[in-house]
Formats: C-alpha cells, sequence, structure tokens
C-alpha cells in the first residue's frame, strides 16, 4: 500500500513540477470570498483568528499528498483547497531582482524597479537612517510587483555572512566586515524591509508585514571556489561562532525576522541545513526565534548537495527528512542541475525519515509567515494591497538611489586636485566602467529604469570629452586599449579614469584569487600618469591593494565607488566635482597583495596563528589602508565632550528599556559592572547600555560643508584573558551636513554586549578592568575608564554536541566518514 501511494504521488507531484519549470509561477492570492466552500469555510479566512490557529487550519485540512507538494520554493499549493502554487523564491538585495519567483515585461510598467547600489557601497555611509529609507522603497516595489502578480510576498535578503576574506566573490552583497556594523545595518534594513520595528508583529499597519525577508547564509558561509562552497566543511570554534559570524543573525532573531536561510557548507561536520544545533538550539531555543513561528529555507540545492558533495546521506530523500527533522522547514531547488540536486520531499516521509507531524510543522510555519504578510486577507483590509505601479520608481527613489551611492563612495587618496571644477576644460573619461551597463549594478540586480554612467554624466554636465574604454582583468595591456587611452589623454585637460574590477570578477560562485589592481590596468594608469596631466582614478568593484596608486605622485586623487548602481556615473561626478563632499567609510580593510599568500580562505579562525596573519581589523593590523578609513574635502577635529547633548536616546530606533545609571562616560571614569546591570531591565543583559559617549565634531575648515560619519572603538589590554583585539567597533553615527567652523554633537549609544568578550567557549563575559576609547580613524580623541566589580556572563552560549565540535571537526579530514561525527546515513 505505501508503495502503490508513493507511486501515485510521485506521478503527480513530477508532473506539477515539470509545468511549473516551463511556465513559472507568480504571486497570486487567495479568495477567501469567492474562492471553493473548503477554503471560504476553513478558519485561515477568518482575519480575527491568531495567524498560528489559522495556519494550523489550512494544513491540517491538507492531504498528506498536498503537504508534500508544498516542501519545496515552488509550492504546489491544493487546487482542491483553493490554494494558488506559490513560488517563494524571490530577490531583492538591492532593489526587486530578477529571480524565479519575479516577472518582468519587456517594457512598459513592471519592466523595472529602482536599482540602488549593492549593500558594501551604500553600508559605506555608516548610515543607519540612509539603509532604512532604501529597504522601504524596496519593500514598496516589491510588494506594487506582488500585487500585480509578479513577485512573491517574500525575498531570499538579506546577505549578512561577515566580509571576513577579501577574496570572497559575494562580499558586495555584504555590508562588511565587522558584526557589530552588520548588525546594525541589518536591524534597521529589516524595520524597512518588513515594515515593523524590534520584530513585533502588530505594532503597524494592522498587524501586517509589507514583506517576509530571509537572513542569509546561516551560518559560516563566506567564501565560493576556494574550495567549493556546495561540500565545503567550515571548521569553526564555539569563540569565532559566538563572537564573529553568529551575532548579524542573532539580530534578525531579535528582530524576529520572517526567514532564515540555510546555507551550503557545514560546520564542524553538519551541513548547515542539516544542522539541529543551529536551527533548534541556537537560533529558536536560545535566540527565542520563536514569535510568529517563522521558517527556515534551504539555499538552492543546499539539500541535494548532501548527497553528492558532503557525502552526508546517500540519498535525497534521507538529507530531505533529516534537514526538516533537524529544523528546516522549506527545501529551495534549481531546476536542471545534474542529479542528486532535486529532493525526494516523497521519500523523506515514505521512507521514514521525517514524519507528517513534523512535515506539518514546518508547512505551518511558512504558511503563518504568508498569513502575517495578508495573503489570505482582502486588499480592502490592509494598506500594502493597494500599492501599484505609481510607487516604483518615483523621483523620490531616483534622488534616493544617487544619494545612496554619493553617500558611500570615499575617498582614499587626494593631492588637493580634488574637488575639481571640470567646466570649461577637456576631459578624458578612459576605463572600463566609464561607459559602463549593468556593472555598475552589480550582482542580484533586476532591470534599472536607466543606467547613469561617467559618459552620460558628462554629456548631461555639457562637457567637451573623449571616451576610450579600458581592460578589466586582463594582466597584459593590448595595444588597442593603450592607443587608444593615450589618443583619449593626449588632447584632455584632466584625466578621469574609472576602473577596478566588476561582477565579471568577483561574483557567485566566482572567488578571487588576487586582489591586487589588474596589471594591465596598473600599466595603462602608469602611461596615462606619465603625460602630466591631472589624473584622477574612481574604483568599481570590492577592495583591491591600491598601494601602486597611492605611492603613484601623479595620480592625484582615488575614490571607491563599489557597485554604485543606476545612477553611479552621475554620483560619482557629483563627488570629483564637489557637488556633494565624500564622507564614505571604507567597510573593509583594504589587504596588502601579498595577504592572499598568507592564509587560505578555508582557514576561518580570525586570531592569527601558524598560517594565519590574523582576519580583519580586530586581529591583523598589517592593512593598507585600515577599516572605517575616508578621507573628505574638509578638515574634521571630533573630540569627546565636555557634557553630553542629550541622555540615551529611548525613541523609535532606541533602546527601549529603563536606565537609571549615569548618562555619560567621563574621562577615567569607574564603573561597577554590578551596579551597570542593577540599573537595566533589558530582557537580554548584552542590550543593558553603558553610559553614552558624548562626542563633538568641527569642520575646521573655510569653504566646504560636508557629512561626517564618526566611528567609536573601544580596546582593553589586561580585561579577560589574552590574546585581545586590535581593537573593536562599538558605536557608529552620520553627522549631515557640518559647515565651516561649526560643531556638531552625539550621544554615541553602546551597550555592555559591545564591551563584552567572548571566551573559548563562546560565552559573552563583561571583564573588569582597563578600557579605552578611540574615536574615529585615524583616531582623534580617546577616554579611558576603568570596570569594576566582579566578572559577570551576559551570555551563555549553548555548547554543540561533542560529535559537532571544532575539536572533533579538525581531527576528521574526510568528515562525511568520520566515526566521531556520526557515519553517513543511509
Amino acid at each position: 500500500m505505501r508503495t502503490t501511494l508513493k507511486a501515485t504521488a510521485a506521478a503527480a507531484l513530477l508532473g506539477y513540477a515539470s509545468a511549473q519549470l516551463q511556465t513559472g509561477i507568480y504571486t497570486k492570492y487567495p479568495d477567501c470570498v469567492n474562492g471553493p466552500a473548503l477554503l471560504t469555510s476553513n478558519l485561515v479566512c477568518n482575519p480575527d483568528a491568531s495567524p498560528h490557529d489559522r495556519a494550523v487550519a489550512i494544513i491540517n485540512a491538507m492531504t498528506i499528498t498536498e503537504k508534500l507538494e508544498n516542501l519545496l520554493d515552488v509550492a504546489n499549493g491544493s487546487a482542491r483547497l483553493g490554494l494558488p502554487p506559490y513560488e517563494f523564491w524571490s530577490e531583492a538585495l538591492h532593489g526587486v531582482a530578477g529571480s524565479p519567483g519575479a516577472n518582468f515585461n519587456r517594457n512598459g510598467t513592471f519592466s523595472y524597479a529602482t536599482s540602488f547600489p549593492m549593500p558594501i557601497t551604500f553600508s559605506a555611509a555608516f548610515d543607519d537612517d540612509l539603509v532604512e529609507e532604501i529597504a522601504t522603497v524596496i519593500s514598496t516595489e516589491a510588494r506594487a510587483y506582488s500585487n500585480a502578480g509578479r513577485f512573491g510576498l517574500n525575498a531570499f535578503t538579506p546577505n549578512i555572512n561577515p566580509y571576513r576574506d577579501p577574496r570572497w566573490g559575494r562580499g558586495s552583497e555584504t555590508p562588511g566586515e565587522d558584526p557589530l556594523r552588520t548588525s546594525g545595518y541589518v536591524k534597521r534594513l529589516l524595520i524597512g524591509l518588513e515594515g515593523t520595528d524590534a520584530g513585533l508583529f502588530n505594532t503597524s499597519h494592522s498587524g501586517y508585514k509589507k514583506m517576509i525577508a530571509t537572513c542569509k547564509h546561516f551560518s559560516g558561509y563566506d567564501l565560493e571556489t576556494q574550495p567549493v562552497r556546495y561540500g565545503y566543511d567550515a571548521k569553526i570554534t564555539s569563540q569565532d561562532l559566538a563572537e564573529y559570524y553568529m551575532p548579524p543573525f542573532e539580530m534578525c532573531a531579535r528582530q524576529n525576522v520572517g526567514s532564515f536561510m540555510c546555507s551550503y557548507n557545514a560546520v564542524n561536520g553538519v551541513p548547515s541545513c542539516a544542522n539541529a544545533y543551529f536551527m533548534k538550539t541556537i537560533l529558536r531555543e536560545h535566540w527565542g526565534w520563536t514569535t510568529d513561528n517563522n521558517f527556515v529555507t534551504s539555499d538552492c540545492n543546499a539539500v541535494g548537495q548532501m548527497v553528492g558533495n558532503h557525502n552526508y546521506t546517500t540519498t535525497t530523500a534521507a538529507a530531505e527528512g533529516i534537514s526538516l527533522t533537524a529544523g528546516m522547514d522549506s527545501a529551495c531547488i534549481v531546476a536542471n542541475t545534474g542529479a542528486g540536486n532535486i529532493v525526494d520531499t516523497l521519500g523523506a516521509y515514505y521512507d521514514g525519515y521525517a514524519t507528517e507531524e513534523v512535515i506539518t510543522t514546518a508547512l505551518v510555519r511558512q504558511y503563518e509567515a504568508l498569513i502575517i504578510a495578508g495573503y489570505f486577507d482582502s486588499a480592502a483590509s490592509q494598506p500594502y494591497r493597494s500599492i501599484g505601479w505609481s510607487a516604483v520608481d518615483t523621483p523620490s527613489s531616483q534622488q534616493l538611489a544617487k544619494t545612496a551611492a554619493t553617500a558611500g563612495m570615499t575617498l582614499l587618496k587626494n593631492d588637493g586636485t580634488l574637488p575639481i571644477a571640470l567646466s570649461g576644460k577637456k576631459v578624458a573619461l578612459i576605463g572600463m566602467w566609464a561607459n559602463g551597463t549593468t556593472n555598475l549594478q552589480g550582482g542580484y540586480s533586476g532591470p534599472a529604469p536607466y543606467i547613469h554612467n561617467a559618459v552620460y554624466a558628462a554629456k548631461a554636465l555639457g562637457l567637451r570629452y573623449t571616451y576610450a574604454n579600458g581592460p578589466t582583468n586582463q594582466s597584459v595591456l593590448s595595444s588597442n586599449h593603450s592607443s587608444a587611452a593615450l589618443a583619449a589623454a593626449s588632447s584632455a585637460d584632466v584625466i578621469l579614469y574609472f576602473g577596478g574590477i566588476d561582477w565579471s570578477v568577483e561574483a557567485e560562485a566566482m572567488d578571487r584569487y588576487q586582489i591586487s589592481w589588474p596589471q594591465a590596468q596598473l600599466d595603462l594608469l602608469t602611461q596615462l600618469s606619465s603625460l602630466g596631466k591631472p589624473v584622477i582614478v574612481a574604483q568599481l568593484g570590492t577592495m583591491l591593494d591600491a598601494t601602486p596608486l597611492l605611492n603613484n605622485k601623479a595620480i592625484n586623487g582615488l575614490v571607491w565607488a563599489g557597485y554604485p548602481g543606476q545612477d553611479g556615473g552621475v554620483a560619482a561626478f557629483e563627488i570629483l566635482t564637489g557637488a556633494v563632499a565624500p564622507a564614505g567609510r571604507l567597510p573593509v580593510t583594504m589587504y596588502p597583495a601579498d595577504y592572499v599568500n598568507q592564509v587560505p580562505m578555508a582557514n576561518m579562525s580570525l586570531r592569527s596563528g601558524p598560517g594565519n596573519p590574523g582576519r580583519t581589523y580586530k586581529w591583523y593590523d598589517g592593512g593598507v589602508l585600515p577599516y572605517a578609513y575616508g578621507l573628505h574635502y574638509t578638515s574634521f577635529q571630533s573630540s569627546f565632550a565636555v557634557s553630553a547633548p542629550a541622555p540615551w536616546n529611548y525613541g523609535h530606533h532606541g533602546w527601549k528599556k529603563n536606565y537609571h545609571g549615569p548618562t555619560t562616560c567621563k574621562q577615567h571614569g569607574s564603573y561597577n559592572i554590578q551596579d551597570l546591570l542593577s540599573g537595566c531591565d533589558e530582557a537580554h543583559p548584552d542590550l543593558c547600555p553603558f553610559p553614552s559617549a558624548a562626542i563633538s565634531v568641527r569642520n575646521t575648515g573655510r569653504k566646504v560643508t560636508s557629512d561626517y560619519s564618526a566611528v567609536l572603538f573601544a580596546r582593553t589590554s589586561n580585561a579577560g584573558p589574552a590574546p585581545y583585539p586590535l581593537k573593536e567597533l562599538v558605536s557608529y553615527t552620520r553627522f549631515a551636513a557640518i559647515a565651516p567652523g561649526r560643531v556638531a554633537s552625539a550621544n554615541l549609544n553602546i551597550t555592555l554586549g559591545a564591551l563584552a568578550r567572548r571566551d573559548e567557549q563562546g560565552n559573552s563575559i563583561l571583564y573588569p578592568g582597563k578600557y579605552e576609547f578611540l574615536l574615529n580613524v585615524p583616531t582623534q580623541a580617546t577616554l579611558s575608564f576603568t570596570l569594576t566589580g566582579k566578572q559577570v556572563v551576559l551570555d551563555l552560549w549553548p555548547q554543540p554536541p561533542a560529535n559537532q565540535t571544532y575539536e572533533a571537526a579538525i581531527n576528521c579530514p574526510d568528515y562525511g566518514n568520520c566515526p566521531q561525527l556520526g557515519q553517513p546515513v543511509a
């Protein structure tokens, strides 16, 4: 009987999948008014019932065959119950993007959406207000597409894996290398995407989430090809997990994000999508990610990779069943990518790897998320359903996209030539992105309404210019590129070179093996700089070792632009000409080119040791330019203020619990740890406030009004056990438009968790001892203080099972067959 049922169900499911792959699935809302009686009479159509009870009711109405047809991103729904098919896989990293759940027209309405800069660029502004504004526009435009049946209610974004290694091909998708900065970024991003503050379901717009965001990739994922991600087993200590790889995901859980994505890689022998320690122990139990019974999706084909790459199971049925039982709820698949990738959901149940109870729980979680996004409720009952095409690519969205690009662009070198007046001059526009198109957008992009490159900007300004293309990643400069560039430059007054790297060099499934400037570009720049004319370089892509450009006195200026989006060329000209003053800061360390020879990508350790000089600014001090470095067109002097302008911010985006201790940190002050904690009633002790750092920033220049991003670090050399990090980011803010001679003041809010350290077991401990705050890069002011009293554990990190420890993993080179890690499952 079981075999017959399985065969019948398989035929139905395979037929459905084949049809879906040919035609695609787009959002169609269930009809709780005119749909079949089995739907309209079900509790799921009662908006007054709880989301959980509504989800339970509709899932309990499904047969086991129908349940099995809804375990993939290509969910079949149920025609019998009036549930349309639904595609969970949509993308919206920096705008509504191409994906299986997206449907763009060729032209006219719904043929494009605002294309913002990549996260690595706009995060360099160190401006969380900007992050939320961008996310709000993205979710609004995604809703417009959803309401037209062209996009899902959820999106596989954001990517918040810390950018640990400069070779990583997907680093541009992230906000950078620091976990505290990433946590601040993702908190405000989720508010904008999901339309709720503090992750509370019922805080805005009649209780509906605007969309369902997905924090990815959980966890320890940050390489593509060195080795190949699909079978990589990351060896990570509990200390590094808790201190570096996990904090951004903890913020997602505290914000009650709608979804998590488990990643391709294994950690200490267990593939992430089969890792109950990650998905149950840490995510749901320790972090309490259970407010709305949210769901975990796999990365696409991650479950299938457990067979052929991880050798963790011998069948995809076992892989799917084990993953469901471990806490994953939906498997994403990519069609036609070879044997072993298509997940056997039928076998997961009929072969006994997952019970119907486990399957039901997984589906309840998914449908509860859809209910919270208003999937079953009428357009009249929720404001988000009224968003239409007129909300896409509005003038304010266009301006925000340009502002995001200029805000993140970072000035790395300037001998006084910048800003440069170009009116009346003949300008040579040279390089691979001077007349670029989609390379300005970067990855995970959708069709933009326009792409304004440097050539467009020069035309718009009425400049006299010549243009020549340039090499991208070539090692040898061709005579074609050289002669064209020299011809363009020969009659010019100013040479603007637009180079670097792009998505053809670094991308998903494409790590870099070199982090130096491409040799062909360096050779061309050497030729151009020998002409005796001003040469300004604007760099596309993520970080390259700019030592040759920094040392070449004939290169007058260098601006890092990242991936600046639809108005990237216009934004670059606004920075170069001084229409906008630069105030970005590097979101990653600029490593020397030889760094790639000093440590393999697969070494996941942060601290220095044999074969590892250390990673990120916290443990590595050999950077060409440091994390958070950035120059200005004016001069600033920042200092710790004598008195604070205001106490802690308890408003819309601040910490909301009461704090009864001192409000500002004083030079050489002493603070008792127990007193700090006794004055706080936060649910999480690490969120209890430390007295804020009052700072003032003076624009000491005479001509230029400019934004200024202030960054605050802490360090200690005696609080807790060695080794001590060089410094750690504890707070940041961005000041807007400080006029010459004017002073701006602010309080930099600091939590006890930012001052705490993680021990070898991953526990967060606040130690007594001497500390020092360091303001800005390079450091402009310091403030010393002392913590007294007894050390306190702020977060007791749950320990992994004995066979999932770092110690077990490093003794098992072939982890899939190591006895201490468990034999492969049949």
